[in-house]
């Protein structure tokens, strides 16, 4: 079974993707970039604020499948800087205090909206 997984409380797609995919009890979340959701803007002052805001959206899809970050299993992080590799794990270890995903990061030379990092998840119901 496939179920789309929308959230007025994340960013609307900007593309022809759903922001997730629930099939059975596994949620795919599609990269997550930092846009404000109440007001369409790429917030990217800093590396600090994105990453939060990338984190709060991804949050807000969980939240509406029912799950927090306990449930998420798998992450990918695309970066177009890895200069920014501290100050993102700074943020992203603050929503998985412990038992943390797998994970890779990856150096990127361009991201949409042209953000400087965007994160998708997979998270499991167990």
């Amino acid at each position: 079974m496939k179920e789309i997984i929308n959230t007025a409380n994340a960013p609307q797609p900007i593309g022809p993707y759903s922001q997730a995919i629930m099939a059975n009890d596994i949620l795919f979340i599609s990269g997550q970039i930092a846009i404000d959701p109440k007001t369409g803007n790429l917030l990217n002052q800093n590396i600090e604020e994105e990453t939060t805001q990338v984190m709060n959206n991804i949050k807000a899809i969980l939240e509406e499948a029912n799950m927090t970050f306990s449930h998420v299993v798998k992450s990918t992080i695309f970066v177009k800087d890895l200069n920014h590799f501290a100050a993102i794990n700074h943020i992203y270890a603050q929503y998985f205090p412990v038992e943390p995903p797998a994970r890779e990061t990856v150096e990127v030379a361009r991201l949409p909206k042209d953000a400087n990092v965007e994160i998708s998840c997979i998270a499991v119901r167990l």
